[in-house]
């Protein structure tokens, strides 16, 4: 039987200190032209964003695997936004249009997960830098793929602002 929402107390959580101010960071979370650069596991590629960051609003976002043969779309809403603070969405296993699907349909897994999950990102300012914590519930901790994936990702976005650093 599919679950349709995270248990609360399964969940990847991640903390990263980053070499930019807060507002940058909110902006890379954010911004659908920034999420572009750096969402997604090494190698993959984004070629959908779309964003409409306002509580109800959705998102559309497509991932392209590096040999460019399988895209992962996911689709979700946006449930409490505060700006430079706190960003909390669902994120749920979609096809291009946003038509939630279960990961078992996409070939990735069974009934059994839930499809709909819930990622919040926590900012705090810290002399400049940012603090951030994701936590990305519905997904148990001890999920090597899922939590590889947003390190690698992460990675990206840490990348990506040492080089806005390096460009100033």
């Amino acid at each position: 039987m599919m679950k349709d929402s995270a248990t609360v107390n399964e969940a990847i959580v991640i903390e990263r200190t980053f070499n930019a101010p807060v507002e940058t960071i909110w902006r890379l979370w954010t911004d659908a032209a920034e999420v572009k650069q750096w969402y997604g596991p090494k190698g993959f590629t984004v070629p959908v964003v779309q964003m409409d960051v306002r509580v109800g609003g959705k998102r559309l976002v497509c991932m392209l695997s590096p040999d460019g043969s399988r895209k992962i779309w996911t689709t979700g809403e946006y449930k409490e936004i505060i700006p430079h603070e706190r960003l909390v969405y669902t994120d749920c296993p979609a096809d291009e249009q946003g038509n939630m699907l279960s990961l078992a349909a996409m070939g990735m897994g069974d009934d059994t997960q839930p499809m709909i999950t819930e990622v919040t990102v926590l900012l705090e300012a810290i002399d400049g830098r940012t603090k951030m914590v994701m936590r990305h519930a519905g997904l148990p901790a001890g999920d090597q793929g899922a939590s590889a994936g947003w390190e690698q990702a992460l990675d990206k976005l840490a990348a990506l602002t040492e080089a806005m650093r390096s460009a100033k």
